[in-house]
């Protein structure tokens, strides 16, 4: 073999390499991504994680009580458990009664959830360190409406998958950062949706929805941000929509850049 055939294989190799080292990242996104081997797994269909990684958010409107109330049922698309939100105390849609958070408290981190409405209107709300909800909820497309950063961002409707199948939140989120107390910089994020991108590092204001809402909602009309981390939280409000595959990675983002 020439130097010089020796030299083009070379360039191949590390080519294919590349590409290689690339397909793994483009599939961790999207419905059935799978864990990174070092993610925390915050729900895998089982009871005893449930359990184990979840409580009751303790805010002003709880009237939900140990254990938890979510039920474990069958995957309806797929092999496998999901949970479902419809706690009997959240009856009517009133959140925050029987709201589930991780017992850990994050700060950056790498977030993969999926979620599956059955009926129409279907509600819930996935809170980043229990305070920016990424919505869930069928039939509306605005800025209130589904996979919106509440209140902040337009819905990117056009992605949903719809009533009865499995969709998925890819996100990587930034804390908010402080200086003696006072806020210097803004949550910040990073969001797929059933795997097209929607946002790249999209700042968040502040806490919607009030004290029932999230820890800060009560502070200040929710501008009041807090340099305390918070766990993930899921919403109930009496509706039956489904979660399953739930895992988050713990990050330190340095510098304001959440894209992934």
């Amino acid at each position: 073999m020439t130097s010089k055939m020796r030299s083009g294989r070379a360039i191949l190799f590390v080519l294919a390499t590349c590409m290689l080292m690339t397909l793994p990242l483009a599939a961790q996104v999207g419905v059935g991504a799978k864990a990174h081997a070092d993610a925390i797994k915050l729900f895998d269909g089982k009871k005893k994680t449930l359990h184990k990684k979840w409580t009751y958010w303790e805010g002003p409107r709880l009237s939900a009580t140990l254990p938890i109330k979510w039920r474990i049922v069958k995957d309806p698309v797929d092999k496998g458990k999901a949970v479902n939100t419809n706690d009997p105390a959240a009856a009517g849609g009133k959140y925050g009664a029987a709201d589930i958070v991780t017992k850990q408290k994050f700060r950056d981190f790498r977030l993969h959830v999926e979620f599956l409405i059955e009926h129409e209107g279907g509600n819930s709300g996935v809170y980043l360190q229990n305070r920016y909800e990424i919505q869930v909820l069928d039939g509306d497309k605005t800025s209130h409406g589904m996979a919106a950063v509440i209140n902040e961002t337009e819905s990117p409707y056009h992605l949903y998958n719809g009533l009865g199948k499995w969709n998925s939140y890819d996100i990587v989120f930034r804390a908010a950062r402080f200086e003696n107390g006072r806020r210097t910089e803004k949550a910040m994020l990073t969001m797929y949706f059933n795997g097209e991108k929607v946002y790249t590092n999209q700042t968040i204001n502040q806490v919607w929805g009030g004290e029932n809402s999230g820890i800060d909602g009560g502070n200040d009309g929710g501008k009041g941000i807090t340099d305390t981390p918070g766990g993930l939280k899921l919403q109930a409000e009496g509706h039956d929509v489904l979660y399953r595959n739930i895992w988050i990675k713990e990050l330190d983002l340095t510098k304001a850049d959440t894209d992934f």
